[in-house]
């Protein structure tokens, strides 16, 4: 569960104007189409763009070791609700909405509503070629694709 919970806010890479909370509306202007150099509360870092179709790209290294992985949400799966950016993941149960504190013009911190600690640091990173790069020094032979029916079978 701490690991879909840190992929998930981990690929946000994409959420929130001046320092402070983030309306959802805000959040998704910020986040949209750019990419995110992030690191979570427990280790896991990487990089991510979310597009505005919610769907969500970019690279996972889970708590900072092992492999780095190309990881691939589906379109939907950010979503706004409201003044809430939610998830939308099958498996999950429950739909985890996150808030989102603008820390400067480049960095933002998104956090699991209700559980402040589990949080990821985001700072923007202006350029295209850093994802593909570090997805193709994986040692894995295959990316990991996320789809919303997969179930977490490596805890």
């Amino acid at each position: 569960m701490l690991r879909w919970v840190a992929l998930t806010v981990g690929l946000l890479a994409a959420v929130p104007a001046v320092a402070g909370e983030m309306s959802a509306e805000e959040a998704r202007r910020f986040v949209t189409g750019k990419l995110f150099n992030y690191t979570c509360f427990e280790g896991t870092r990487g990089q991510g763009r979310v597009l505005s179709d919610g769907s969500v790209m970019g690279s996972i290294q889970f708590q900072g070791a092992g492999q780095v992985r190309h990881a691939v949400l589906p379109p939907g799966t950010l979503q706004v609700k409201g003044d809430a950016v939610c998830a939308s993941l099958r498996g999950l149960p429950m739909q985890p909405c996150f808030n989102v504190e603008r820390v400067d013009n480049n960095t933002f911190r998104g956090s699991v509503s209700g559980l402040g600690f589990a949080s990821c640091e985001f700072t923007r990173h202006n350029g295209r070629s850093a994802v593909i790069r570090s997805t193709q020094n994986t040692h894995s032979p295959e990316p990991l694709r996320l789809r919303p029916s997969i179930t977490a079978t490596n805890n």
